[in-house]
């Protein structure tokens, strides 16, 4: 299993989800974290990978021992564009 890190600003950004979205957007992560499998692709132009949570996304980075969690918000805001 993979160690999970959130930046400050995608801690911030999960708490300010609704609680249900909250929950599938960590299990997701946690999934992803222990068993690999998820909704991943890696980003094209940049560092980094995506993952889809229904509308929602998480934009991280990784390495054979952890997941850094650069930011989690919907597809149709500015999830692609924050640095």
């Amino acid at each position: 299993m993979k160690t999970i890190i959130l930046t400050h600003a995608a801690a911030k950004d999960l708490d300010s989800l609704e609680g249900d979205v909250r929950e599938r957007v960590g299990e997701a992560i946690a999934s992803y974290a222990t068993t690999g499998r998820g909704d991943v692709k890696k980003l094209t132009g940049r560092d980094g990978y995506r993952m889809r949570v229904g509308r929602y996304r998480a934009i991280f980075a990784e390495d054979a021992e952890t997941i850094l969690a650069v930011y989690i918000g919907k597809r149709e805001t500015i999830t692609y564009s924050r640095n």
